[in-house]
């Protein structure tokens, strides 16, 4: 079976304890080939429980073969030998995060609805940009909203990946897959209800649309 052109990149809700492990294991087996990525996004914990709480969930995604991506901070990224981390335009400086994590770790940089941001990620060694948010969050709040057409140029132009962030669902995405976008991320939609269910929804939009 050959990859969608593109590929869901799953970011996990604040709270990953309890039964979240299992509904991720639920999820990525659902997912085979289509759910490639996981971001860790925990908020107001140290580091140690970060850790603890990142454990199980980076043997699932080993397990299933999806990259195990940590949101903002290089230094956890770096404890836990994770596949990449995700800076935000405040957390750090791409060369530093590379100098720091090595070059087979994944580096990926919000760049919201600037082209300016996203060359200046390319050039300083990002392996992913993203843009967003293209709809209303309910994961979290941003005042840029850029157009599909953004993902096309993007993609038009340059070989390195892009995702499409913001309240993505499977009922709004086929314009963002139609433009170009590598990775869809999202977060609520698929843990909002029913994990296996949505992801099966996404699968159909996007096979259709590629």
């Amino acid at each position: 079976m050959t990859e969608p052109t593109c590929q869901l990149y799953l970011i996990s809700p604040l709270d990953v304890g309890g039964d979240f492990p299992d509904r991720l294991d639920r999820a990525l087996a659902a997912g085979m080939g289509l759910a490639t990525a996981f971001q860790f996004r925990v908020k107001d914990v140290d580091q140690h429980e970060a850790a603890r709480l990142a454990a199980p969930l980076q043997e699932i995604c080993a397990a299933h073969d999806v990259g195990f991506i940590v949101n903002d901070s290089v230094a956890l990224a770096k404890r836990l030998k994770a596949d990449g981390v995700h800076l935000g335009q405040s957390d750090g400086d791409v060369r530093e995060a590379r100098e720091e994590l090595g070059r087979d770790v994944q580096i990926g940089v919000t760049c919201h609805a600037s082209r300016h941001l996203a060359m200046e990620a390319g050039d300083a060694g990002a392996d992913y940009v993203a843009f967003g948010a293209f709809f209303p969050s309910e994961t979290k709040a941003s005042e840029h909203r850029p157009e599909p057409a953004l993902l096309s140029w993007w993609s038009s132009l340059f070989e390195i990946p892009c995702v499409a962030i913001g309240g993505i669902t499977p009922d709004n995405c086929a314009p963002l897959v139609e433009a170009g976008a590598d990775f869809l991320a999202v977060s609520h939609a698929i843990w909002g209800g029913d994990e296996v269910a949505a992801i099966k929804a996404f699968a159909e939009v996007i096979g259709s649309e590629t």
